[in-house]
């Protein structure tokens, strides 16, 4: 799905702005500016239509080589599959012209589960922000990959409310606990590295 870090950033504009049905030109210029100084530049006002109308809340989100990740909260009637469908049909249309290909690049359409516990949310955004440790690079390193939502977590939210982690942060004392959180977790465990621990095995 990707082929250089421009791609991966014109995915990211989308799931961040597309929570809203805001129209946006020259887009390109914000992925260019964002592979040089890794952030977007849009106006404040702009970014304020975009939450006051935005029909889904952005909890975390994790872009892979050829899959995505998004926790997301549904705020009115169909919201979610509007959303997700201006993210793919998007980005498709961006790829597609860009490498001068025909068809479609995303797989049927998206899959969608309701969280409906605390735990399920929590092993959940433990599995998404663990999801980099898939690639060799990222092994071990997740926190720093440039592509989830794990460092705004923990670190600094790069986006402000255009990321709303609220409700997985309000259940840990500090950011650092969900830190250590993520770090101990069972979640997209390899292959003999599985240690019984009572704390993990109740988000199993």
């Amino acid at each position: 799905m990707f082929l250089d870090d421009k791609d991966y950033a014109r995915l990211l504009f989308s799931i961040l702005f597309y929570q809203a049905p805001v129209y946006f030109n020259n887009i390109g210029r914000q992925t260019s500016c964002f592979v040089k100084h890794l952030l977007f530049n849009i106006s404040s006002d702009i970014i304020d239509k975009v939450i006051k109308t935005r029909e889904v809340e952005l909890n975390i989100f994790a872009i892979m080589p050829n899959h995505f990740h998004l926790l997301i909260r549904e705020k009115n009637g169909k919201g979610i599959s509007r959303y997700l469908q201006r993210i793919q049909n998007g980005y498709a249309k961006y790829f597609n012209t860009k490498y001068k290909k025909r068809g479609h690049l995303f797989q049927g359409t998206f899959r969608a589960i309701p969280v409906e516990t605390d735990e399920q949310l929590l092993y959940l955004s433990a599995y998404i922000h663990r999801n980099p440790r898939e690639l060799k690079k990222w092994e071990n390193k997740e926190i720093e990959y440039p592509w989830s939502s794990y460092q705004d977590l923990t670190k600094n939210n790069r986006w402000g409310k255009l990321l709303k982690p609220d409700i997985i942060l309000n259940q840990f004392p500090s950011a650092n606990d969900y830190y250590k959180f993520i770090e101990t977790s069972t979640a997209k465990l390899k292959p003999g590295e599985f240690k019984p621990n009572i704390k993990n095995l109740l988000f199993e």
